[in-house]
């Protein structure tokens, strides 16, 4: 019997939030090199988003690539790069015959050009779809965003356009990348790493924070679901008591 069959449908999270991790020491036990690695997690990235939109959740968000993973190797960079144009280019019909719609998070106007366009291409191809939205946080971190998102106030309120007491977090949110999307509820980390990364710092402030110590290309469809039942077993108060839940 599955963990599937236990869910409660009306109490899964609309949004899940991923940090994908442990591609590199996935390839590195088995003596290969990171990015048979990072192939093979592609294969974990079908998997769950096949399984979000079984479940037809909302929103699953995975974190691809962040500004700090320029600092790596260039060749593997480049190698990581030219997998990305391969996998959109690739699974674009996959998407759309399951219903799923791509969005992108983060500073894409400073990703190569091949993947700004292939991107951009999944996006419009898959921009009727009315079931997942998978989102992409690509050239992504939040301190980055949120930065961003002050420079964007700023502006409008130097140029009149917004008074300063009309800022709140509502109004701050909206000026995020994932202005539009409702915050995660839950937030999945594999292979065993116990910190947020600089990933949605601002929108998992009430998330269910899940770790497990499968290396992300192991995921499998059943890991996602003991994901999705452990959430199903907290009890969420946003600063309320038991009591007046």
């Amino acid at each position: 019997m599955s963990v599937k069959d236990e869910l409660i449908k009306n109490k899964l999270p609309q949004h899940v939030a991923i940090i994908m991790d442990g591609n590199g020491r996935w390839a590195k036990k088995k003596g290969n090199s990171r990015m048979f690695g990072h192939k093979h997690g592609v294969k974990a990235v079908k998997r769950v988003i096949e399984a979000g939109a079984e479940l037809e959740l909302g929103y699953i968000t995975v974190y691809a690539f962040s500004t700090e993973n320029w600092n790596r190797p260039k060749l593997e960079v480049d190698a990581l790069m030219a997998l990305l144009v391969s996998t959109i280019s690739a699974e674009t019909e996959t998407l759309v015959k399951n219903n799923v719609r791509l969005k992108v998070i983060g500073g894409v106007d400073n990703m190569p050009k091949k993947v700004q366009k292939k991107l951009q291409e999944c996006i419009e191809n898959t921009d009727h779809c009315t079931g997942l939205t998978l989102n992409l946080a690509l050239n992504y971190s939040s301190r980055w965003e949120i930065t961003e998102a002050v420079k964007s106030i700023a502006q409008s309120v130097k140029s009149n356009d917004l008074n300063v007491d009309e800022i709140d977090a509502n109004l701050f949110s909206s000026r995020l990348t994932t202005g539009g999307i409702p915050d995660p509820e839950l937030m999945i980390r594999t292979s065993g790493e116990l910190r947020l990364s600089n990933f949605l710092m601002w929108q998992l402030a009430y998330a269910e924070l899940y770790f497990c110590d499968v290396l992300w290309p192991d995921f499998t469809k059943e890991n996602f679901y003991e994901a999705l039942f452990d959430y199903q077993s907290r009890e969420r108060r946003f600063g309320k008591t038991s009591e007046q839940l």
